[in-house]
């Protein structure tokens, strides 16, 4: 497997918004819905910011990572990252996300944060009142149904928010950031 910039490509770029929709079907199907919606977001990320593209021997791609950078280039939002669904728990998503750190720094970043929707009830934090003591229930943050924000805790990011109500009634986002050295 070789991480490489994702460029001019039409092939990469098409394989990579397939896996928007493919990798996110399960948990997020109103994310990507499209081939077109797919291809408008793979084009935007490439046209604000960065991505980068894990390929296997034969040159496809296995999972991306997108970034934009924001508040000057000092904080960048890692959006958006997916491992095709075949190719996950083999270290490509960690791989990708390191190397993501690496290109953030190299561009002067001093943060990376990201959302982690729970629109699927898969988290303690789905369908409570958030207003009320939401430090002690962050704190008390569980797993129900494999959200990712563990893989990202895995990573070194730690949850720096939530914002309630994001994706409608009891469907917040919730924020993550890593500082970057």
């Amino acid at each position: 497997m070789q991480i490489v910039d994702v460029g001019d490509n039409a092939a990469q770029q098409r394989q990579m918004a397939e896996l928007l929709t493919i990798g996110f079907r399960q948990h997020w199907p109103e994310s990507w819905p499209t081939l077109e919606d797919a291809l408008e977001e793979v084009a935007m990320v490439l046209r604000a910011g960065c991505a980068r593209a894990a390929l296997d021997d034969e040159g496809n791609v296995l999972g991306w990572i997108g970034g934009l950078p924001e508040y000057d280039g000092n904080v960048w939002e890692l959006h958006p990252l997916v491992v095709h669904p075949q190719c996950q728990k083999r270290g490509i998503g960690r791989a990708l996300v390191a190397d993501f750190e690496q290109q953030v720094k190299a561009r002067g970043g001093l943060t990376i944060q990201l959302g982690t929707d729970d629109v699927r009830e898969m988290t303690t934090l789905a369908n409570v009142d958030l207003y009320d003591n939401l430090w002690e229930k962050i704190a008390r943050i569980r797993n129900l149904k494999g959200h990712p924000y563990e893989f990202y805790l895995k990573c070194g990011y730690k949850i720096i928010g939530v914002i309630p109500d994001a994706n409608g009634r009891g469907k917040p986002d919730i924020y993550m950031g890593k500082r970057v050295e």
